[in-house]
């Protein structure tokens, strides 16, 4: 709809607007979040009569998430939904780089999708074997690596850059490959880490998507680019409109999602959405920077390792549950305290991301 918009602005220079990433940003904002707003009572409605049960509770889990019981996940086909219907709408879709981070996202959502489906129809929380599913991951996020390399200019497109130094590179070579698929793979899982409380997860997920709007927005502008210093990659700037679309369904999403939520983001959500924000990381070269802006899933995935390697180790846990949110729960803190707090920290290491686009 986008390039049939801006072929009339030959005859029509109102359409002229149509040609600027940040009106068909907002477009895509308001558009996907109309569209989860619409046809969300419509998919929880359904889940809750195929699912039944809901998702299953950890018996081992906080005592306050047993009056969860029965509420249905698969969430994220919500927020696919929105952002699908949104990018094809506002998107160029000639860009190579648009539909590189859709493919990632539909396939990490539909390894999410059968996840759930089996944890859901088993009423237990042995879904896809492990190994299985980080294959999968792989496999996806490794094609979407080598397109993502091949895309760009050699061989800026296999380099790592690094926040603060404007001229220090490292070509990775055919190493980029893996390397990027570690990213897109690891943010995806430490997205679904998070997302253990009602709210917790979407809202780090908005906030790092805003503030990777703004990265790819000026990094694929070769003007403010050059202005402050960063290395441009040609394209990123189409982004945007996926990341807007992205805060939009968001948007959507928790409004269904708040405490008491009506539907959980499940797998099918949470894969999704941390495999998209990891490889527009990647696209933008900013993949460092990722680590900052997402550091708040960063420390729940810690968490989990630091519990798993030490238990093995010694026998004896770090944190009384894990991931991290648990352990507050455990100590006391009420759930509102705990995502609240956590949306807060994510606020601030976003900003404190940001800056480094200055600070070189």
């Amino acid at each position: 709809m986008m390039l049939m918009l801006v072929g009339l602005a030959d005859q029509f220079s109102v359409f002229n607007v149509f040609r600027y990433i940040t009106f068909r940003s907002g477009a895509a904002l308001i558009t996907s979040a109309l569209i989860v707003f619409m046809f969300g009572p419509m998919i929880i409605n359904s889940l809750r009569v195929r699912q039944g049960k809901g998702q299953p509770i950890r018996a081992d889990g906080p005592q306050t998430h047993f009056k969860k019981a029965g509420t249905p996940t698969m969430g994220g086909l919500m927020l696919m939904t929105g952002i699908l219907g949104s990018t094809l709408l506002w998107a160029n879709l000639s860009s190579t780089l648009v539909w590189v981070v859709l493919m990632v996202t539909v396939c990490f959502g539909a390894i999410g999708f059968y996840d759930d489906y089996m944890k859901v129809t088993k009423q237990s929380h042995m879904g896809i074997s492990g190994k299985v599913r980080l294959g999968l991951e792989f496999l996806v996020a490794g094609i979407a690596s080598y397109l993502i390399m091949q895309t760009g200019p050699q061989p800026f497109s296999s380099s790592l850059t690094f926040p603060f130094f404007k001229d220090f590179l490292i070509n990775l070579g055919i190493f980029f490959v893996p390397f990027a698929a570690f990213v897109m793979v690891g943010a995806a899982n430490a997205v679904n880490l998070t997302d253990g409380l009602d709210g917790l997860a979407i809202v780090p997920v908005m906030v790092a998507a805003g503030a990777f709007a703004v990265i790819a927005y000026l990094a694929g502008n070769v003007v403010f680019a050059d202005y402050l210093q960063v290395h441009h990659t040609p394209g990123t700037g189409e982004l945007s409109v996926v990341l807007a679309a992205v805060i939009g369904a968001g948007l959507g999403f928790l409004w269904f999602n708040a405490p008491p939520a009506a539907i959980f983001m499940g797998d099918t959500g949470s894969l999704a959405m941390g495999g998209l924000i990891g490889a527009i990381a990647v696209a933008a070269k900013h993949e460092i920077v990722l680590a900052i802006i997402g550091g708040l899933f960063v420390v729940e995935a810690l968490s989990v390792i630091i519990q798993v390697g030490w238990f093995k180790l010694t026998g004896k846990r770090v944190f009384l549950m894990a991931p991290i949110h648990h352990h507050f729960e455990k100590i006391g803190w009420t759930e509102s305290q705990i995502v609240i707090r956590f949306w807060i920290i994510a606020v601030i290491l976003a900003l404190i991301g940001l800056s480094t686009l200055k600070l070189r």
